[in-house]
């Protein structure tokens, strides 16, 4: 019985090994994919039977995206959106997240399920009602008219995320503070802040990530001011489409998120497991 356990569990984890192993494949094999036409001459793009490696390396599509496109420009104006952006969600988001999951509060439910409708309500549907407000306001072709809303469509799902995170901290370290003398944004910023981290640095992410590849709000509301999807959209003409330089921009475009991934993988998985397990 002992040994047909054993085999039973070796049989699951050879099965999960396999299983995660496809899933590695399907997500590694576009990437892999687009870093190489990107490294690919014009004239070795169309290749038949296509070329797994590129042979000669060449960085002609990124000299074209940054100096031809004008790509350096598209983007600056990526990352001022998308910092500003998400540094809004994340202080708005971690005072609203402390507020709904610690402090006593009427309607809280019915709050949540607001936020939740809010952040799964289409884009579409309110982009003719904000352009107008936004051409009203003089707002349209600048920054703070894709600030303010990203962070408007984005703090909704950032709220839920550090709500989740903070019903997990013991409540015994904020009663300390509270005796200690502490008031409110003091207890939030010396005891909450630090240990809701993870959760902080999960809804910075996602929030990041969203900003960085919208694309609809942007190609409305910026016509001049053109943010890295509505720019790499624009490459070439009517009768001419630079796929090296859309490989070549779109690689350095997924570099941050990629950056941002790495760095604090271990703060994402912590803060996802902890929205899921709590609530």
């Amino acid at each position: 019985m002992r040994n047909r356990k054993r085999k039973g569990w070796r049989r699951i984890i050879n099965g999960v090994s396999i299983s995660t192993f496809f899933v590695v494949i399907f997500v590694a094999a576009p990437l892999y994919w687009l870093i190489a036409s990107s490294l690919k001459t014009p004239a070795n793009l169309g290749d038949s039977p296509p070329q797994y490696f590129p042979q000669p390396i060449s960085g002609s599509n990124y000299h074209d995206a940054f100096v031809t496109y004008d790509f350096g420009i598209y983007f600056r104006n990526s990352l001022i959106v998308t910092l500003v952006a998400t540094a809004l969600v994340l202080v708005i988001g971690t005072l609203a997240g402390y507020a709904l999951g610690r402090l006593p509060m009427r309607g809280k439910f019915t709050l949540m399920v607001t936020l939740l409708m809010i952040s799964v309500f289409p884009e579409i549907a309110v982009i003719a009602p904000l352009y107008t407000l936004l051409k009203d306001l003089g707002w349209l072709d600048s920054y703070q008219g894709l600030i303010i809303p990203y962070t408007a469509f984005f703090l909704p799902f950032a709220i839920w995320i550090l709500r989740n995170y903070m019903l997990g901290i013991p409540k015994e370290m904020e009663e300390t503070s509270r005796i200690d003398g502490a008031g409110p944004i003091r207890t939030v910023w010396s005891i909450i802040l630090p240990m809701a981290l993870p959760g902080v640095f999960t809804a910075g992410i996602f929030t990041f990530t969203a900003a960085w590849t919208e694309f609809l709000m942007a190609l409305t509301f910026n016509i001049n001011l053109k943010t890295i999807p509505v720019g790499i959209a624009t490459f070439g003409t009517a009768l001419e489409v630079p796929f090296g330089t859309i490989f070549a921009a779109s690689v350095v475009a997924v570099v941050p998120i990629g950056i941002l991934v790495f760095i604090f993988r271990k703060f994402v998985i912590s803060g996802l497991t902890s929205g899921a397990v709590k609530g």
